[in-house]
């Protein structure tokens, strides 16, 4: 069977990744909004929503939903990074959704609306949790809760169905629960070992 194109880059969704390009994967809460955030971005190559951090293998939709899957709704990316950096992502990534939540986002209740950040090497790694940390102290000097964001090697993303590949486009009035907490989030470049 042949991958679904993707309605933006016309692309298939499971193009292999460009030599040069990298991958990331970010979990906001619900995942159509998310997607739009970042097919917008110039440097990005390709998006799909999919399910990752669980014990279930290739969910669906209404499985992560109703039952226990331990999935989080995210989007995969791929960028090309002499173009955007992974750094400038992750400052997106803060600033675009409330990640003192915990299993929420706004009214979306449920572990799949949690907030994930999964990195595919050790700069990905370096880099999310030195910006976790700044981005922690700027939350709290406007009096927010702690950051409950997981940092995680990435795991196995499955795929949505692909009515939900680029919902907003394919349904332009359609549902978009980002909402971030108006804190601006620096550029943090992660320190590397002495």
């Amino acid at each position: 069977m042949t991958a679904p194109m993707h309605r933006i880059f016309d692309r298939p969704l499971d193009a292999p990744v460009p030599a040069g390009f990298d991958q990331a994967i970010f979990g906001m809460g619900c995942y159509w909004g998310v997607e739009r955030l970042f097919w917008q971005l110039e440097g990005v190559w390709l998006t799909e929503v999919g399910f990752a951090g669980g014990h279930v293998d290739n969910p669906t939709y209404k499985q992560v939903c109703t039952t226990d899957t331990g999935h989080a709704e995210v989007v995969r990316l791929i960028y090309d990074s002499s173009r955007i950096s992974y750094e400038r992502l992750l400052q997106i990534f803060w600033e675009s959704h409330n990640p003192s939540q915990g299993n929420r986002q706004g009214n979306d209740v449920g572990s799949q609306y949690r907030s994930l950040i999964m990195y595919f090497n050790d700069h990905q790694k370096a880099a999310a949790i030195a910006s976790k940390a700044d981005y922690n102290n700027r939350l709290a000097v406007d009096g927010f809760p702690a950051i409950t964001t997981e940092v995680l090697p990435a795991s196995t993303f499955w795929p949505a169905e692909e009515d939900h590949q680029q919902y907003l486009d394919r349904y332009p009035d359609g549902y978009c629960g980002l909402r971030g907490t108006g804190v601006k989030a620096s550029l943090v470049e992660p320190h590397e070992p002495i």
